[in-house]
C-alpha cells in the first residue's frame, strides 16, 4: 500500500475513534448528572448511530441520482467519502466525454472512407459495419448484426477464404444481381480472434483485366498465322544459295526476330490458357527423376552452357500435376539460369521432399539480380537488363508463366539472389502434391 494512503487511513480511523470516545465521555458526564452514566453513554452512541445512518441514507440517495450538483453537504469522514466520490464521478464523466468524442470521430472517419468496413467477432458474427459496407454487401442494420458473415455471403470463394486463416491476399467475389459487381474482400485479424474486413469495389479493374486477357488471347491467335507464313518464307529465302550474299545477314536477322516473335506469342498463349483455367489443376503422377533427366539433356544439348551442370533427385517421390505445364515451368527456370551464367560458372538443379512438401531448386553462379528487382521479376515483360534479355532471346514472360503454373498446382516460387554471386529459384509444392512414384513403379512392374 502507498505510505501516504496508509497514513491517511490511520488518520481517518483515529479521528473516528476520537469522536466515538469524546461522544461517549460527554454522554457519561451528562448521565452522571442525572445519576445514570451508562444510560447517558448509550443515548449518546445511539444518537451518533442515527446520525451516521442518516448520512449513509443521504449518500445512497445521491449515488442513485448521480448528480454532481446535488452532492450532500457532509462533514468529517463522510465529507471525505463524498469528496472522493465526487472526484471519481468527475473523472468518469470526463473519460466518458472523451470516449464519446472518439466514437463520433471514428464514425465520421469510417463514413468518409471510400471502402466498406465490417467488424467481426471471434465467432465470425457481424459486430458493426459502416454505410459503404451496408450498400456494397446489401446488409441491413436492424437484422444483420449478430449474424455470421458466411450466412450472408455464401460465395464459395469467400467461405474458403474465411476458413483458410490465410488473409494476406484478398479474395474477389461476384455479387448477385444486375449489373454484375465484383468486390475485393480482405480480412485483418486483431486481438482475441476478432477480424476487420475491408470491402472494395473492383468491378472496373476486373472488367479491364478480362478485356486485357481477351485482347491478348485474340491478338496472339491472329498474329500467329501471319508470323508462321513470314517465318516460312524467310527460312526458304535464307536457304536459297542464289540470294545475293549481302542479303544473307539481313535475312538471318529477320528470321531470328520472327522466331523470337513466335516464341513471345507462344508464351502469351500459354499464359492465356493458364488464366482461363480457374482453380487448381489435378493432373497425374509425374516422375521427377525422369523430368530431371529430360531437363539435363536439354541443357547439355545447348551450344553455350555453364561448364559444371548437376541434376540431383534426392527423393524418389514425384508430383501430382500437369506434366507439360511443370516441364514448361522448370524449363524456363533452367534456361534462365543457363542464359545468365558464364561458361566457367555452374548450374545445379535439386529435387527433394520434406515435411513441408516437395521442392525443386535451380541454382546458378551467374550475374545475379539486384534486390530492388526481385519483387517484380514475375511480372509480364519485366526485364532486369532489357538489352541482355533481348540478346539471349528472352521474352520477359518466362517467370510469369512459372508463377501461374505454381499457382495452378497450389505452390509458390521463392527467389533468392545477389549481384555477382548468382541466383536460386525454388518451386515449393504442398505435401498433398507429393506422390510415391517409386511405389507406383514397383506395383506396375508386378
Amino acid at each position: 500500500m502507498n505510505p501516504t494512503a496508509k497514513a491517511t487511513r490511520w488518520a481517518l480511523a483515529g479521528r473516528v475513534a476520537l469522536r466515538v470516545v469524546a461522544l461517549a465521555l460527554f454522554g457519561a458526564i451528562a448521565g452522571a448528572v442525572w445519576g445514570r452514566a451508562w444510560a447517558g453513554v448509550s443515548l449518546a452512541l445511539a444518537l451518533m448511530l442515527a446520525y451516521e445512518w442518516l448520512q449513509l441514507a443521504r449518500l445512497l440517495r445521491w449515488l442513485r441520482l448521480r448528480d454532481i450538483n446535488e452532492a450532500p453537504d457532509a462533514r468529517g469522514a463522510w465529507g471525505d467519502v463524498v469528496g472522493l466520490l465526487l472526484r471519481l464521478l468527475r473523472s468518469r464523466r470526463r473519460r466518458k466525454r472523451q470516449f464519446l468524442g472518439l466514437v463520433r470521430l471514428l464514425r465520421r472517419a469510417t463514413a468518409a472512407v471510400p471502402d466498406g468496413i465490417v467488424m467481426l467477432t471471434a465467432r465470425r458474427e457481424i459486430a458493426w459495419f459502416n454505410r459503404v459496407a451496408e450498400r456494397m454487401l446489401q446488409l441491413n442494420r436492424r437484422t444483420d448484426r449478430g449474424l455470421r458473415i458466411d450466412n450472408l455471403l455464401r460465395q464459395p470463394e469467400f467461405t474458403a477464404y474465411l476458413r483458410g486463416q490465410q488473409y494476406q491476399t484478398p479474395v474477389t467475389i461476384r455479387m448477385s444481381g444486375e449489373p454484375e459487381v465484383f468486390l475485393s474482400l480482405q480480412l485483418v485479424p486483431f486481438e482475441d480472434g476478432e477480424l476487420l474486413m475491408q470491402v472494395r469495389d473492383v468491378t472496373r479493374a476486373t472488367r479491364l483485366e478480362v478485356m486485357r486477357k481477351d485482347f491478348v488471347a485474340n491478338a496472339s491467335h491472329e498474329l500467329r498465322s501471319p508470323l508462321t507464313v513470314i517465318s516460312g518464307y524467310l527460312e526458304t529465302m535464307a536457304g536459297d544459295t542464289g540470294i545475293d550474299p549481302e542479303l544473307q545477314h539481313p535475312l538471318q536477322e529477320m528470321l531470328r526476330q520472327a522466331q523470337r516473335m513466335n516464341g513471345i506469342i507462344a508464351d502469351l498463349l500459354s499464359l492465356s490458357r493458364l488464366e482461363q483455367h480457374e482453380g487448381e489443376i489435378d493432373g497425374e503422377p509425374v516422375d521427377m527423376s525422369i523430368m530431371l533427366q529430360h531437363l539435363q539433356r536439354d541443357v547439355l544439348a545447348r551450344a553455350v552452357r555453364p561448364r559444371q551442370v548437376e541434376f540431383r533427385a534426392e527423393s524418389p517421390a514425384g508430383l501430382q500435376g500437369a506434366p507439360d505445364l511443370l516441364y514448361s515451368a522448370f524449363r524456363n527456370l533452367v534456361d534462365n539460369a543457363a542464359n545468365y551464367t558464364p561458361p566457367e560458372g555452374s548450374l545445379t538443379v535439386r529435387w527433394w521432399v520434406d515435411g513441408e512438401g516437395g521442392h525443386l531448386a535451380v541454382s546458378d553462379t551467374g550475374i545475379g539480380i539486384a534486390p530492388e528487382h526481385l519483387p517484380r521479376l514475375t511480372e509480364r515483360f519485366y526485364r532486369v537488363d532489357p538489352g541482355r534479355s533481348r540478346a539471349t532471346g528472352g521474352s520477359g514472360l518466362g517467370l510469369a508463366i512459372v508463377k501461374h503454373v505454381m499457382q495452378k498446382h497450389g505452390g509458390d516460387l521463392a527467389i533468392e539472389s545477389a549481384e555477382g554471386k548468382g541466383s536460386c529459384f525454388t518451386c515449393h509444392f504442398p505435401p498433398r502434391r507429393v506422390t510415391e512414384i517409386a511405389v507406383d513403379r514397383a506395383r506396375a512392374a508386378l
